[in-house]
């Protein structure tokens, strides 16, 4: 408030008076303009830190000694009810082509030191199973790769089975989607650049200063569409941060559906995510973080001995 009544003027000339000079004009435009923009970056981030900022070199030191596997508490809106299961969130480093979009198998130049998440839910709605798995790619160098550049989605039950991607190429984003349902059927698509929500939860790890704020456009989550039977189109919606404790909660509003999904994570690097909510006419979904375990190297432990350690993830030795 003190900040805002340094910048207002004592005495602000009417800007359409025939004796105001038009240079005058344009000056008082611009600096209300500057006294908006501050109001509007104030009510979006709440009383949100500013958070411990990390250069690519440091992020991907901080990364480079195994993936970070983290099991939530499920209970999945569908079909109009509440179904108990669990969620799991990997994010690990790996090197990855940004030509190509795929995981380099030598892991050398040209391949992109790249962070990437594998979210995957399990549960069952009354006598059939649901898993769905989500990967995501983005570069951890932002400079030059603003936005991720791929993300994919497969869903199977006991109906069938689908599968969706989403490439970042030339300044837009190109989108595939099989199905066995008539009327989603195969297809491929362009849209034009807008952020992915998809990608968010790995800009929230990675650089949280960078999440968008206030009214954004927006790609909604490709699960969401899966369920809602939705196409994936860009909608408008309002971000804002709030600091609730040691933890801040990212949110995110949209304006025509009447959807929310907020992320609470640790304010303090690296950022652990607590949990998420995401609410829309069709239900409520939360996720709530049970169990954890970092830097492990979980694609060498893949002996009958090494079993036991899913019990430390609050998971079956074989999956329900």
């Amino acid at each position: 408030m003190i900040l805002l009544l340094m910048i207002l003027p004592q005495e602000s000339p009417r800007i359409d008076s025939p004796n105001v000079p038009l240079s005058q004009s344009l000056h008082v435009m611009k600096k209300y303009a500057f006294i908006l923009a501050i109001l509007a970056t104030t009510s979006v981030r709440g009383d949100a830190p500013n958070f411990e900022a990390k250069d690519a070199a440091q992020f991907a030191t901080f990364w480079s000694s195994g993936a970070e596997i983290t099991r939530y508490e499920l209970s999945q809106s569908r079909y109009g009810e509440a179904h108990a299961g669990h969620a799991e969130l990997i994010f690990v480093q790996e090197p990855f082509l940004p030509d190509a979009q795929v995981k380099s198998d030598s892991g050398g130049p040209p391949a992109e030191p790249t962070f990437k998440l594998n979210a995957l839910r399990t549960f069952n709605t009354g006598f059939y199973s649901y898993r769905t798995m989500q990967s995501t790619f983005a570069p951890i160098d932002r400079e030059r790769f603003p936005h991720a550049l791929k993300t994919t989605l497969s869903v199977q039950d006991w109906c069938g089975q689908v599968f969706q991607q989403i490439n970042f190429r030339d300044g837009k984003w190109q989108h595939r989607s099989y199905s066995y349902f008539q009327s989603e059927g195969d297809f491929v698509e362009e849209l034009p650049e807008a952020w992915l929500e998809d990608e968010l939860w790995l800009l929230l790890r990675r650089d949280p200063n960078s999440l968008p704020l206030g009214k954004v456009e927006v790609i909604p989550a490709l699960l969401h569409g899966r369920f809602a039977h939705q196409a994936a189109k860009i909608e408008t919606a309002q971000a804002s941060l709030q600091a609730d404790g040691n933890e801040t909660v990212y949110q995110i509003d949209y304006t025509s559906t009447s959807r929310r999904l907020s992320i609470r994570f640790n304010t303090e690097f690296p950022h652990y995510i607590q949990g998420w909510t995401e609410t829309s006419p069709r239900g409520t979904t939360t996720a709530r973080r049970t169990h954890g375990m970092g830097q492990v190297e979980y694609w060498r432990l893949n002996q009958p001995k090494d079993a036991p350690l899913r019990e430390k993830l609050g998971l079956e030795r074989i999956p329900n």
